[in-house]
């Protein structure tokens, strides 16, 4: 009786230590938005699938817009991640660009939490940081460093690379948010 309570015991540590979450990272962008998706045990990182998400840019914002937001919606629904992480916007000199790319953000943020994820946001020097080491990479340290930690990702744009080590970024942070909004709930 008690070796079979030990077996129980492992069986159920195994299986609790086994838990993989599937993550999306989303760089957005009105013309092109980047997403990749990411499984994380909590020690490994897999690479599952990415992609681009474009928009004509010969149609109105309203549906540039929407199209953002259905794209994004079935890649949700056609991989299942649990959560989401999106970049947060870096301020540029043409407002009306922040603006825009603001609202692209929207979208991006919208979709997953329309979907009953979990969504985070993270600064674009914390996210390289996260894969890198360094907070100002370049897009082609970001694009090597993804190569390195998810060998079987075949990206083809600097905005899937950055998507991806969003979800990166995300795995690395993520029990650390998980702690502090257990800590604020007691």
């Amino acid at each position: 009786m008690q070796a079979r309570q030990r077996i129980s015991f492992v069986l159920c540590v195994l299986r609790m230590g086994a838990s993989v979450t599937r993550i999306i990272g989303i760089d957005p962008g009105l013309r092109r938005t980047g997403w990749g998706v990411v499984d994380s045990d909590g020690v490994r990182l897999s690479y599952v699938a990415s992609g681009l998400i474009t928009a004509p840019v010969d149609i109105d914002l309203a549906y540039r817009l929407r199209e953002l937001f259905e794209g994004i919606a079935s890649v949700i629904a056609a991989f299942k991640p649990q959560e989401a992480a999106v970049e947060e916007t870096f301020v540029n000199d043409n407002a009306r660009s922040t603006l825009k790319l603001g609202q692209a953000r929207g979208m991006a943020l919208l979709a997953p939490a329309m979907g009953g994820l979990v969504v985070a946001e993270y600064p674009p020097n914390l996210i390289k940081k996260s894969v890198t080491g360094a907070g100002h990479a370049e897009k082609r340290q970001i694009e090597a460093m993804i190569g390195f930690l998810l060998p079987k990702a075949r990206v083809e744009s600097a905005d899937e690379a950055d998507a991806l080590a969003i979800a990166i970024c995300h795995a690395n942070h993520r029990q650390a948010r998980v702690r502090l909004a257990v800590g604020t709930r007691q």
